[in-house]
């Protein structure tokens, strides 16, 4: 797993850098205001899954399972912490499939 260091946008622009999404899934510091840049450059469609460690009232809040079409690309955010943030204050990905998948982490505001 690797974790992926988060791109600030700005008003004079962002030329984001795209990282290999890793087999045994990814994660990024979370503070509320990244969200994700898939890009899906194979030739089939793969679910990215957010994990979402935190309960409500005591139940478990379902996994987000977003699907990237073959050959298109999806933003996905931003991430509230106290819903989607590990104990790390990370926030956990996997993959159906890696194949030519890649990914940006985008914070909107200040790092």
């Amino acid at each position: 797993m690797a974790t992926i260091a988060a791109q600030a946008m700005t008003r004079t622009g962002l030329e984001e850098t795209y990282s290999s999404a890793a087999g045994g899934g990814d994660d990024f510091i979370n503070y509320g205001n990244q969200f994700l840049h898939i890009k899906n450059g194979s030739a089939g469609d793969i679910t990215v899954t957010i994990v979402t460690p935190g309960t409500v009232d005591g139940l478990a809040i379902s996994n987000r399972a977003v699907i990237v079409s073959a050959g298109e690309d999806r933003f996905i955010g931003p991430f509230p912490p106290a819903y989607y943030n590990d104990s790390s204050g990370k926030v956990a990905l996997t993959y159906s499939g890696v194949t030519s998948l890649s990914l940006a982490v985008i914070t909107h505001g200040a790092l």
